[in-house]
């Protein structure tokens, strides 16, 4: 986890941090753990100390042999005291370390909520349409591309099922934008999709998303939210070398959230729900932030380069500290154009995350001289569905009801210029 060290010299820093991001962490109470730690941890190795030297005492006074035993005995009832009491503060240490956010870089908006973030550019105009718009549903029912009802019989709110065009056009936008950021570099990954409680507090998922995550119990298992869960947490333990950096992967899998929170939000349609599909971008480089804001500007330019390619409208926004996770350091989202929502709304999130991962992961590579470190981890979403139907449909809509399909999508579409 973070170097305690990092949050006893700056603790002020840390405490900023805790307050912009919102993080139910009492600092004051870390902090005093730590020093209780480190007075406990001195006197048992003064305990510890002494009974080695009682031992030694025992062979070379055997006229003391009876007293110095006596005294070994209740050194040792005083040592084992106090190993019960290091291990009940470690505990509560350890868990209140797992709270410790990542702090962001110079530059990240202060703010609350994502009413705060701030719009960096915007690409695309929005049409100005003679005709009475359809929204997505609308659009969906006239082509038959999703059932709602019936899914919902067989798996709840907020289930859905896409049906003949439907799938066909999600299963294409996901093969264009893996293939699009394939062809940058980046090794295709299916991932794991249900994964230990190590890998989803690795990725920093836990402890404080574990309310959206679903759980398998009796095995001890959870639903991922996304494959960059899998993907950073298979190289627990690794030791890359220098010249394998940075090492770009992007995944692609099914997707579980429970969206908890979100009770009555977002109810009608395909905006907000439990199960999805989604390419995600994820970058390991070296403990460089200077090579970190390079990836992460690539990162985002590779799903830049994706919408512009379908059409689509949208905007980038600095992400502020109140609207970050926990160890985002740097974040942008990509909001695209959502004509029955009058709005921007989120599609894509770009995250760097420094060495946060890498130090719950153990994720280190060989510097130039030789000596290990921890690297960096950045990730970025290449395209999520059904939400990116939402735009895609809305935006493409022509007068008669049918839907134009762009023309670098249409090869996976059987060369059709259009649904319906």
């Amino acid at each position: 986890m973070i170097d305690i060290e990092r949050v006893r010299t700056n603790s002020e820093k840390y405490r900023e941090t805790i307050r912009a991001k919102k993080i139910p962490l009492d600092l004051d109470r870390l902090l005093h753990l730590d020093l209780q730690r480190q007075e406990a941890a001195s006197r048992a190795n003064q305990l510890r100390e002494r009974r080695n030297k009682l031992s030694e005492q025992v062979a070379q006074e055997p006229q003391n042999k009876q007293q110095l035993i006596s005294e070994s005995r209740q050194n040792g009832e005083q040592l084992t005291a106090l190993q019960t009491e290091l291990t009940v503060l470690e505990k509560e240490l350890d868990e209140l370390l797992g709270m410790v956010p990542g702090i962001p870089v110079d530059g990240v908006p202060v703010g609350d909520t994502d009413k705060d973030n701030v719009e960096i550019r915007r690409w695309g105009e929005i049409k100005k349409r003679a005709f009475v718009e359809k929204d997505h549903m609308q659009l969906a029912a006239k082509h038959k591309l999703v059932d709602l009802d019936g899914a919902r019989q067989v798996a709840g709110s907020r289930a859905y099922a896409l049906l003949g065009d439907g799938a066909l056009l999600e299963l294409a936008l996901l093969r264009f934008a893996l293939d699009s950021v394939v062809s940058k570099g980046f090794t295709a990954v299916l991932p794991p999709l249900m994964v230990n409680r190590a890998a989803m507090f690795g990725t920093g998922y836990f402890p404080l998303g574990e309310d959206n995550a679903y759980e398998l119990e009796e095995q001890k298992m959870f639903l991922t939210g996304t494959s960059e869960v899998g993907i950073v947490a298979m190289q627990m333990n690794r030791l890359f070398d220098r010249d394998e950096l940075p090492a770009r992967f992007v995944g692609i899998s099914t997707c579980f959230r429970k969206e908890a929170g979100s009770a009555g939000r977002d109810t009608r349609g395909l905006y907000r729900v439990h199960q999805f599909q989604k390419v995600e971008q994820v970058v390991f480089c070296e403990n460089d932030p200077e090579i970190a804001a390079k990836e992460h500007l690539a990162l985002l330019q590779n799903a830049e380069n994706i919408l512009q390619a379908l059409e689509l409208p949208y905007r980038v926004v600095a992400v502020c500290t109140g609207d970050m996770g926990l160890g985002q350091v740097q974040k942008h989202d990509l909001e695209t154009w959502m004509p029955s929502r009058e709005a921007y709304c989120e599609t894509h999130s770009c995250s760097t995350f420094d060495d946060f991962q890498a130090r719950r992961l153990n994720l280190r590579y060989r510097g130039e001289d030789k000596k290990k470190k921890y690297l960096f981890t950045l990730n970025n979403t290449a395209i999520a569905s059904p939400r990116i139907l939402i735009p895609f449909l809305e935006n493409h809509q022509n007068e008669d009801g049918t839907i134009h399909i762009p023309p670098p999508l249409r090869p996976y579409m059987g060369n059709r210029a259009k649904i319906g």
